[in-house]
């Protein structure tokens, strides 16, 4: 079945995708400049703690070892439903259901989310340089306009924007650094913000909450593992790239904040300036025209994000509408760019919806809409690679003889479980840290239980499929594989066909 549009012809287009091109999808995801000019920032301002930059390199250690176990899955799962096939996989199709309805809350939330922050910043940055003054939903609609037809086209498209973004978001980074640490409060670098002591002090559960925030996307690689050139290779040299490139590059910057502000003034001066802490360095030591550049760049940053969390939406619903774990019209794809148009579609909906509703109800779009929906997506997700870690361990457990050694198979996604756990538990007893003053107490556990909401969600809709749907229930979490073909197979056909 086709159209000039879109077809079901189960697959996503192949081959368009190399390790260059996910590096770019996944650390644009995370945003360089928007997690120096809002996510560190915001850090110390909530936390007066100023050990801050530490956080990032014990974050991208762990998330290093999470990628062990996670890079050794995708060579052997190749799905782009990612973390809903692995979870398939590894611990169940029950607990795959369960995985595809959090991943789905977690990635429509910071998505969503992003369009508070952008409209927001974008509003401001246009008031103050042009004197146009408009509603920062009219920005912020411009930006889902854009977002939502680059969406419908080729995603190796998509990748060049990216591309070009990153590229000069993370030259802003570096000019930032470079000009702060030159320019260091009292004549002097100091290393106290690299000191691992003055991290585990007052304020620890805000900085890892706000820190595993800035990572978000650094694992998204695998969505795309149907679209790469070289499914065994590709997905993990790009993981460990990302982990690597962004925890070094925000522990960088975060010490360099310190550095210039002073490692006692950093938690003053960011609560008071936000963002204007960072570009206020640079129009001060590089000139007023680079801190312009920067600010343009800032609002592109944000962008960037925008365009990856919403690629990565359309993958998951695609995945889902293939296995018909959802309605099956979200499996279409464009004829002539491949891409997952019915979920992408789908996804640009959902964010116009949500906008308007905080729109009408006069919610702030940075303290309310960016925030609450970062905390609610920082919780899922890490909810996510815990599930995903157990899962590498119980798919090896059924499957020892892959190759992959004991460090790969259940040393390194153990252990990554574990940490993982911790650092959950951690973020949700310090939810409130993440939330304003003027925001709602009962907010501290309402919003976390959004992900609850969507846990028991899907565990009720595994049940219902495995009752009412056995077939569709038995081809889940299967690799590359067109439900829709797969329906048509008896069901004990189905049982034993689950992919190594």
């Amino acid at each position: 079945m086709s159209t000039g549009f879109s077809s079901f012809d189960g697959g996503l287009r192949r081959g368009r995708l190399g390790t260059g091109h996910l590096v770019f999808f996944t650390v644009a995801a995370s945003a360089p400049l928007t997690v120096l000019g809002g996510g560190v920032t915001t850090m110390y301002a909530v936390s007066g703690n100023i050990g801050g930059a530490v956080s990032y390199l014990l974050l991208a250690a762990v998330l290093g070892i999470f990628a062990v176990g996670y890079a050794a899955m995708s060579r052997h799962v190749s799905n782009a439903g990612a973390f809903y096939s692995y979870i398939a996989n590894g611990l169940g199709r029950g607990g795959g259901v369960v995985g595809s309805f959090i991943a789905l809350a977690s990635y429509n939330a910071i998505q969503i989310g992003l369009y508070g922050l952008y409209g927001s910043i974008v509003a401001d940055f246009m008031t103050a340089k042009f004197g146009i003054s408009l509603d920062w939903w009219l920005w912020a609609l411009l930006a889902w306009a854009a977002v939502g037809l680059l969406g419908l086209l080729r995603v190796d498209l998509n990748a060049t924007v990216l591309a070009v973004l990153l590229i000069l978001e993370c030259l802003a980074v570096a000019i930032f650094d470079v000009a702060a640490l030159g320019h260091p409060a009292g004549g002097a670098i100091t290393l106290d913000g690299l000191n691992p002591a003055n991290l585990f002090t007052t304020g620890l559960g805000a900085v890892l909450a706000l820190g595993i925030a800035s990572f978000t996307g650094f694992e998204s690689g695998a969505i795309y593992s149907e679209e790469v050139r070289d499914p065994r290779r590709t997905v993990a040299r790009a993981t460990y790239i990302a982990v690597a490139f962004t925890g070094l590059f925000y522990a960088i910057s975060a010490w360099a904040l310190t550095v210039v502000t002073g490692p006692e003034n950093v938690s003053a001066t960011s609560a008071a300036a936000g963002p204007g802490a960072i570009f206020d360095t640079l129009s001060r030591y590089s000139g007023v025209l680079v801190a312009d550049i920067a600010n343009v760049l800032f609002i592109t940053s944000v962008l960037a994000a925008l365009l990856s969390f919403h690629n990565g939406v359309a993958r998951y619903l695609f995945a889902l509408g293939r296995e018909r774990v959802l309605p099956q019209f979200l499996s279409r794809v464009g004829v002539r760019t491949g891409a997952p148009v019915a979920g992408s579609l789908m996804q640009t909906v959902l964010a116009l919806v949500v906008v308007v509703a905080f729109v009408s109800t006069g919610r702030d779009p940075v303290i309310d809409l960016f925030t609450w929906f970062s905390g609610v997506s920082a919780v899922g997700v890490v909810l996510l690679m815990t599930l995903t870690s157990a899962s590498v361990v119980g798919y090896f457990n059924r499957h020892p003889h892959t190759g992959e050694s004991s460090w790969q198979r259940i040393v390194a996604p153990a252990l990554a479980t574990a940490a993982l756990l911790s650092i959950l538990v951690v973020l949700v007893v310090n939810f409130d840290a993440l939330l304003a003053p003027s925001n709602p107490a009962y907010l501290a556990w309402l919003l976390p239980s959004v992900i609850g909401f969507a846990t028991a969600v899907g565990l009720v809709w595994g049940v219902v499929l495995k009752a009412v749907r056995p077939q569709v229930y038995a081809a889940i979490g299967r690799s590359t594989v067109d439900a829709t073909q797969a329906t048509l197979l008896p069901e004990s056909e189905l049982v034993g066909a689950r992919h190594n």
